[in-house]
C-alpha cells in the first residue's frame, strides 16, 4: 500500500524571501504554480528568436505597450520568466514590482526544446500564454 504524500507548495511570497536570503543565487529557476523548477538554457537560436521578436514588437507597438525581454511577472502562486512579455506602459510603473496578470497584454514563450514543458506547466500558470514553437 502506497501512501499519498503532500507535497509542499511554495508562495510568491516564500519565493522572494528565499531570493532575498541569496538561497537562489546562481540558479536559473522559475516558480510554477507553487514548484519551484529549473529553466533550460537558451541556445543561440532561441536567444536570436526572441531578440528579433521583441525587437519586431518594439516597432510596431512603439509606446503603446512595453515589450520585456525575460523578466518574471507576478501571478497568483507562480513567478515565471516569459521570453517577452507585453506589459502596460511606462516602464517605470515596473520598478517595485514585476508586472502582475492585470498589467499584461499577452505573454510569448519561445520553444525549441522544451515544447512539452511549455504546453503544460507554463501554459497552465500563464494568462494570454501564445507559443512560438522553433524546434
Amino acid at each position: 500500500m502506497t501512501d499519498n504524500l503532500a507535497v509542499a507548495k511554495w508562495s510568491v511570497v516564500d519565493y522572494h524571501r528565499m531570493i532575498a536570503a541569496g538561497i537562489l543565487i546562481d540558479r536559473r529557476v522559475e516558480l510554477l504554480n507553487g514548484d519551484i523548477l529549473e529553466m533550460s538554457p537558451e541556445g543561440p537560436l532561441h536567444k536570436d528568436s526572441g531578440e528579433g521578436l521583441a525587437h519586431f514588437l518594439r516597432q510596431r507597438l512603439k509606446d503603446k505597450a512595453w515589450v520585456r525581454e525575460v523578466g518574471p511577472i507576478t501571478l497568483e502562486n507562480s513567478e515565471p520568466e516569459p521570453d517577452i512579455a507585453v506589459v502596460f506602459p511606462p516602464r517605470s510603473r515596473y520598478r517595485d514590482h514585476h508586472p502582475y496578470a492585470d498589467e499584461i497584454f499577452w505573454l510569448i514563450e519561445i520553444s525549441d526544446l522544451t515544447l512539452s514543458k511549455d504546453l503544460t506547466e507554463k501554459n497552465a500558470s500563464m494568462p494570454k500564454l501564445v507559443l512560438q514553437n522553433i524546434g
